[in-house]
């Protein structure tokens, strides 16, 4: 098969302490510093150092009912990459915000602001948010359902985008000897009226860089896939096999196309969680490690909150009882919960091993081994059209991090499938995404020609 011409696009997913869930117990981990942001300074140059994409911060309005056995709490995320691009000049920052549990207009804003203060490197991962008890934490008596979330995700990636458009690029003329500043019939109230909100604007900043933020999405699920397709320009996915992965890769780019839109303008990124040593024993007894440190009563919570499966008070040494996992069956209607019950189908495994095969990614794909295997799984996967690159996952930080970029990143290289240095200053650059005309952008290039 001939190599696809273009490179991979990889992230550094920084999750608390780690993904694995055990992270914060291994001897080189660092738990105390998950609140310090000089850490994450540290994370961001690093990264810019290794010429990578993205940093992406997963988050949510809600603390993990299972801290007392898991590092958990965290850094709110557009706050935190504020302070990371003030020490980085080229390296892109994808934050977690939910159209749920945030107003329209106070994300557009600081969005906005975050894009002009980085210079153009910003991302926004849009989430409806999954749980549940979030919902008290905003003085709402109940979550909304699955259905709705997405129906009001709709509306306001549609109101943010007009609010990002409300002022046409070259509103601003800061004429010092007229005195004028602004062109006022160039900066526009958007004036909308839906289902969930009502919006007056315009926003109170100017459009930004990249014109507006790179639309992230993660959902895998019917309502998921559709949304993505129809408006982000970078999907995160989960995936074991690269069957699957191919599968949801051809699905999102066609539906994609069915949208008028450029397939080659949405970057399907799988989640990987790489556990890397000299050999590939070494690696999988790195792994092994890890395992050890999990807590079951914290697993087996994680397990039930995806799936529905409860299987405490069990001895988890033996095979998972069939009819709890039929019971659940029917109700898979999250991509998740269908990636486990695909693992319980394809591997028949203890409770035990199930929870070890969940703890280093969630879901996400973990591997064992040398740089240069965790390198051919890479490339097997981008150029038989599984992914466009990767959410790289680092099991522990900053250690698991190190290896990668020091190990990995430089077969890829030699391979040509990885860059040698950025070549433009954006996000949008990284991805090789064309800044969006705004929605004036007819008017403007009327003036232009005039």
């Amino acid at each position: 098969m001939s190599r696809r011409p273009d490179k991979l696009v990889l992230n550094a997913f920084i999750y608390p302490g780690g993904h694995h869930e055990a992270a914060w117990r291994y001897s080189e981990s660092e738990p105390h510093r998950i609140a310090d942001i000089s850490l994450y300074q540290e994370i961001a140059r690093r990264a810019e150092a290794a010429k990578l994409d993205a940093l992406f911060f997963a988050d949510a309005p809600v603390l993990d009912a299972n801290i007392r056995f898991s590092a958990r709490h965290r850094l709110e995320p557009i706050t935190t990459f504020a302070a990371l691009a003030a020490v980085t000049e080229k390296i892109g920052f994808i934050a977690t915000a939910s159209t749920t549990y945030y107003e329209p207009y106070n994300l557009a804003r600081l969005f906005a602001s975050l894009d002009h203060i980085s210079g153009g490197r910003v991302g926004w991962n849009i989430v409806t948010t999954s749980a549940e008890q979030a919902a008290k934490n905003f003085g709402l008596d109940r979550h909304p359902p699955h259905a709705d979330r997405y129906r009001q995700g709709e509306e306001f990636v549609d109101v943010v985008t007009k609010l990002w458009d409300s002022w046409e690029d070259d509103a601003i003329i800061a004429d010092k000897e007229s005195g004028l500043f602004a062109e006022t019939d160039r900066i526009h109230e958007i004036a909308h009226k839906g289902e969930f909100y009502s919006v007056q604007g315009p926003l109170n900043v100017n459009r930004s860089p990249q014109g507006r933020p790179v639309y992230v999405q993660a959902g895998s699920s019917e309502e998921g896939r559709g949304f993505a397709a129809k408006h982000a320009e970078a999907i995160f996915t989960a995936h074991q096999t690269i069957e699957s992965a191919r599968a949801f890769y051809s699905d999102i780019k066609a539906r994609a196309a069915g949208f008028g839109r450029n397939p080659a303008h949405i970057k399907v990124l799988p989640g990987i969680s790489p556990f890397i040593a000299g050999t590939e024993q070494e690696a999988i007894a790195l792994e092994a490690e890890f395992n050890d440190l999990v807590q079951p009563a914290f697993s087996l919570n994680q397990l039930k909150r995806i799936t529905g499966i409860d299987l405490s008070g069990l001895d988890i040494d033996k095979p998972l009882p069939r009819d709890l996992v039929e019971a659940t069956r029917a109700q898979a209607n999250s991509s998740r919960h269908q990636l486990v019950l695909d693992v319980i189908d394809r591997e028949n495994p203890t409770i035990r091993q199930l929870i070890h095969r969940l703890a280093g990614g969630r879901g996400h794909k973990v591997i064992a081994g040398t740089p240069e295997q965790v390198a051919d799984w890479i490339e097997t996967w981008f150029i038989e059209g599984a992914a466009d690159g990767f959410n790289v996952m680092p099991p522990w930080l900053t250690g698991g991090l190190d290896r990668f970029i020091d190990g990995v990143l430089p077969i890829l290289r030699k391979r040509n499938l990885f860059r040698e240095d950025y070549e433009g200053s954006t996000l949008r650059d990284h991805y090789g995404l064309p800044r969006p005309d705004s929605l004036f952008a007819e008017r403007q290039a009327i003036r232009a020609s005039a």
